[in-house]
């Protein structure tokens, strides 16, 4: 059974001129003790679909159709008050910024203990001691009485990791861990991520632009391009196997997989479209070196056994 799905959501922003379109149609789940990844990118919607999974959609933002549902609750018809018993307690998140997810006045220990008992009940020092060791804080009882700005980012990163899984929640979103790192605690928080998946419990979904993480952590990956997830497959199967265009030409950008000396940097051609005219058919379509005239139709959705591809060449 699913912990989190996600039912048909549309999301928009209310912007000068119209609506924005930011999530469109997504269908997405995510079962106990799986990890799903969510990548595309920039601008293709992963942050605005990781933000409604919480119910943290800025001011603006609407929900134009869909259901989230966490344990069979659909989380967007509950009150604010609702909202925030579950938040935190059942679902947490970690933010792309750990630089500014702290009160940069108040110890790491005050923070904590104060997040911890407002949504999981009161934690001793010695149990929140305990969570900063098992994220990989070295001499964790001095870092309680540290304040942010004595820690690395990469270290304030590992702490807002620990203040998540204080609560043990039933899921953990984490939202582009590593954009704000430098390679080497990238790589730290990548290892950090990846054990914790033998010892937490619940479902962790991880939004990304990074290939690298995807391949290091996730059991199934999502590909989203203007707001629509293209394909839906396990990760070796998609990274073996990508079914849609989009998915082929962002798997071939990765630096990775660049010939050394070629002197030569793969890209996408074109722009993403306007998400405030998108076509009636293929979002795609425009910088797609497969398209025919049958893209410019509304598109079918090929399913099959563990994967699903937006394309009209899948569905043929």
């Amino acid at each position: 059974m699913s912990v989190l799905s996600v039912e048909g959501l549309s999301v928009s922003y209310r912007v000068l001129g119209g609506r924005l379109q930011a999530v469109r149609d997504v269908t997405l789940a995510v079962g106990r003790g799986e990890v799903l990844g969510i990548m595309g990118e920039s601008g293709c919607g992963k942050s605005t679909l990781a933000a409604a999974m919480i119910g943290l959609l800025p001011q603006g933002a609407e929900v134009a159709a869909g259901a989230i549902r966490l344990n069979g609750t659909d989380m967007l018809r509950l009150s604010g008050e609702e909202k925030r018993r579950l938040r935190g307690q059942r679902i947490a998140m970690v933010f792309q910024d750990p630089m500014t997810a702290f009160n940069p006045v108040l110890t790491i220990g005050r923070q904590l203990a104060d997040f911890a008992g407002a949504h999981g009940g009161v934690k001793g020092a010695a149990e929140i001691a305990g969570m900063l060791e098992r994220v990989g804080i070295p001499d964790p009882g001095r870092c309680l009485r540290r304040y942010p700005h004595e820690l690395s980012g990469g270290m304030r990163q590992r702490v807002a990791i620990a203040a998540a899984l204080l609560v043990r929640p039933d899921v953990l979103i984490a939202d582009e861990p590593t954009t704000a790192l430098d390679v080497t605690m990238e790589a730290q928080i990548i290892h950090l991520l990846r054990d914790l998946r033998s010892s937490f419990d619940g479902a962790i979904v991880v939004v990304t632009h990074h290939l690298g993480v995807i391949a290091e952590l996730c059991d199934r990956v999502a590909v989203m391009y203007a707001g629509e997830v293209v394909e839906e497959a396990g990760v070796d199967a998609l990274f073996r196997d990508p079914r849609h265009p989009y998915t082929r030409a962002l798997l071939s950008c990765d630096p990775a997989v660049v010939m050394p000396g070629s002197g030569h940097l793969p890209t996408i051609g074109g722009r993403i479209p306007d998400l405030m005219a998108l076509p009636a058919g293929c979002a795609f379509a425009a910088r797609c070196g497969m398209a025919e005239a049958g893209c410019a139709a509304p598109v079918p959705r090929h399913q099959e056994a563990g994967r699903s591809v937006l394309c009209h060449r899948s569905a043929a």
